[in-house]
């Protein structure tokens, strides 16, 4: 039988392997490894990419959104309102900076934070807003920065499965004030190990980010904060600035992915495929539908007795793990944790295990 993972990197290293071999050659023979030349040029053509005048290469995309969110001045007493739809640190970066994360409900269609839903929520304490750009699919840009704009917050941009992503022409991570990314393998853009990067406009901003990454000095040993050891290493750079260029044509593959599974899946009973909206250019960093009817955990189950891999992101909403249950009901996050299941998808994915894939849920549901 067959197996079919969610994620096939073995055909994105088939194509750029030599490029991607001779550059960790190259940072080698260097014996530079840490905040070097190839450090500072991702982080020159990220910005170039994204649009932006900084971009600050850290360890991880959590500690993305907890530098952003420190070095815009959000700490203890500050409330900042987020979605309960995604990873958990999301909601952890807003912790770990002493802040309260505000939770508020998603939009059925698309996931992502219901604007509306946050106006409301705002109180005197709101001092930022934190979207995610989740699955790939940007949120309205245009509807969270009017938020912004009406009650004087800062917007931080979670835009860690959304990297190449934009809405209105706007790439995601310059929508708001500060944008954040993961490079974790898995990530559309994904390194050898972990990786992030935060991107602004802010020169004040982007100069105490720096600051946070190594140790609260501009100077080593002249420690001016307390900091974070949150840096890219050179080795991680290189292979990313090898991917970058690739980035375009990769998220091309999945939308051709994308589309082809609504086509297999379009009639089949009790399934609800992605709608993209208006203006944006879906990344599908994950192909994530909805099974009504309470069976989406046994579809799960018997795909993967199929050999067939699928994934639950994410099962639990934020506002229902303990740490910041408080009884509060947001239905339409909860319907979404029970009910969407992401099938496999990858830039180079054959039609043929496509239509097995798609064979395989139709059968099970049908």
């Amino acid at each position: 039988m067959q197996k079919i993972p969610m994620l096939d990197l073995q055909t994105e290293t088939d194509e750029i392997g030599s490029a991607i071999f001779a550059a960790v050659r190259e940072v080698i023979a260097s014996g530079q490894f840490i905040m070097g030349p190839q450090v500072r040029a991702f982080e020159a053509e990220v910005a170039e990419y994204i649009g932006v005048q900084h971009a600050v290469a850290v360890n991880s995309g959590t500690d993305a959104l907890v530098i952003a969110l420190r070095a815009l001045g959000i700490g203890p007493g500050d409330e900042v309102i987020t979605s309960p739809f995604t990873f958990f640190a999301t909601g952890e970066a807003i912790s770990a900076v002493g802040a309260t994360p505000v939770f508020v409900d998603i939009d059925p269609v698309t996931f992502n934070l219901d604007v509306l839903a946050a106006d409301r929520a705002v109180t005197r304490r709101t001092k930022a807003v934190l979207p995610v750009h989740l699955y790939g699919q940007a949120v309205d840009g245009q509807q969270v920065r009017k938020l912004a704009s009406a009650h004087g917050l800062k917007v931080v941009e979670d835009a860690a499965q959304a990297f190449g992503a934009s809405v209105d022409g706007q790439t995601v991570g310059a929508i708001g004030d500060v944008g954040c990314f993961s490079f974790f393998p898995s990530k559309n853009l994904g390194a050898y190990g972990d990786g992030g990067m935060l991107v602004t406009d802010d020169g004040d901003v982007a100069e105490l980010a720096r600051m946070l990454r190594a140790h609260g000095s501009r100077k080593k040993y002249h420690n001016e904060l307390i900091g974070y050891n949150s840096r890219l290493d050179e080795l991680q750079a290189a292979i990313l600035r090898v991917k970058l260029p690739h980035v375009d044509q990769w998220n091309a593959g999945r939308r051709r992915a994308a589309a082809r599974y609504a086509e297999l899946l379009d009639d089949v009973p009790g399934l609800v495929t992605p709608q993209v909206q208006p203006g944006r250019e879906h990344v599908f960093h994950q192909y994530t539908v909805r099974i009504l009817g309470g069976q989406r955990d046994h579809v799960h189950e018997r795909l993967a007795d199929f050999g067939v891999s699928t994934m639950v992101y994410y099962p639990v909403p934020l506002h229902r793990l303990p740490m910041y249950d408080q009884g509060v009901t947001l239905h339409e996050a909860e319907r979404a944790a029970a009910e969407v299941l992401s099938l496999p998808i990858w830039p180079q994915m054959d039609a043929a295990v496509q239509e097995r894939v798609a064979a395989l849920v139709r059968m099970v549901l049908t």
